[in-house]
């Protein structure tokens, strides 16, 4: 699949990484989701700031329902190029109609969160925007700190696993269709990169940043086309149908009306973002979609796990973005069971 395709038009899906809902849900002039809002949460506007200085903002969800003064947490966040409004709002909402506390957050440089220049990715600080929101938790009188989980979608599962080996804090962590976005981006797809490619693709973006630094300007990379020729591969047309149909556009999206900044790719190429998957000691929950391109992404990072605490779930005929938004698909269920299991 990647061999197929253009480098501009490679170069564009690396970076395309990336609602439908059932029970007390009501539709408002005025909510800004892509799904449907629910009766039965609270949601608040929040802010807080990173290690590096940098203001994330969030959407808070608070059961209605609360029965204990302390509840369990989760962060959510991804996918990546996407927004709060969109598909880690709606894991968020669901986990706490079911009993959670749930942050689902902008990351840096991207949204509603703070940052200059926009548009702009990092192995380094997108990990540390987990912390950051396991902060904010630890520090509210309604969670209890000793029971903080995290959700990251897509290339946030990458970075939720970088952030679990990092902060032993975090005491549960779901990914869902993830994608490593330092394989990808160092490998291209399906690892079809040489070292020589690899070198074509530094000189190529360095080449960009002496004239970004010229024009004063950053140049952005290609995004998802504005309309579809049939030509496409199959994953493309189905980052498309979330992302610049009604299903799940979102105006702050740079997946839905934006484009991320060429250079971006760099600190990917050069920063394995997984080499300490291994020493996670809590639990670990991985979902993919059975029919998902990213699929290898998973399974060979949960190779990579130790211990009896860890799982990974395959969903029969489900393609990358179905864990997006189809309820249907999302195993719910289970993502209660686990943050139950080990939120306790």
């Amino acid at each position: 699949m990647f061999q197929s395709l253009t480098f501009k038009t490679a170069l564009a899906a690396i970076f395309i990484f990336t609602s439908t809902t059932a029970g007390a849900e009501t539709m408002d002039n005025n909510w800004d989701k892509v799904f449907a809002k629910s009766e039965q949460v609270s949601i608040s506007k929040v802010t807080f700031k990173n290690r590096y200085g940098i203001t994330l903002t969030g959407d808070l969800y608070t059961p209605k329902n609360k029965t204990a003064e302390k509840l369990p947490a989760i962060a959510v966040s991804g996918p990546f190029g996407a927004v709060k409004e969109q598909a880690s709002g709606l894991y968020a909402q669901t986990m706490a109609e079911r009993g959670f506390i749930t942050l689902a957050f902008d990351p840096s440089y991207t949204g509603e969160s703070g940052g200059e220049p926009r548009n702009v990715a990092s192995p380094d600080i997108n990990t540390e925007d987990f912390s950051a929101a396991v902060d904010y938790l630890s520090n509210r009188p309604d969670v209890d700190p000793e029971k903080i989980g995290i959700i990251g979608i897509c290339g946030f599962g990458g970075f939720a696993l970088n952030a679990a080996a990092n902060d032993p804090r975090i005491k549960a962590t779901v990914t869902a269709t993830m994608y490593d976005m330092s394989r990808v981006n160092a490998n291209g797809y399906f690892d079809a990169m040489d070292e020589n490619a690899r070198y074509e693709l530094r000189k190529q973006l360095n080449t960009q940043r002496t004239e970004d630094f010229k024009n004063g300007t950053y140049a952005k990379a290609p995004g998802l086309p504005e309309k579809l020729t049939g030509e496409e591969p199959q994953f493309v047309k189905d980052y498309y149908g979330y992302y610049k149909t009604p299903r799940g556009f979102h105006k702050r999206s740079i997946n839905s009306n934006g484009n991320w900044n060429t250079t971006s790719a760099l600190s990917f190429i050069n920063m394995p973002i997984l080499n300490y998957s291994s020493e996670i000691r809590n639990a670990v929950l991985m979902i993919h979609g059975a029919n998902a391109h990213s699929r290898y992404f998973s399974e060979d990072a949960y190779k990579k796990l130790k211990g009896d605490n860890k799982e990974l779930l395959i969903i029969p005929d489900a393609n990358h973005v179905d864990l997006y938004d189809q309820k249907d698909k999302i195993p719910f269920d289970k993502i209660e069971t686990f943050f139950k299991t080990n939120l306790k």
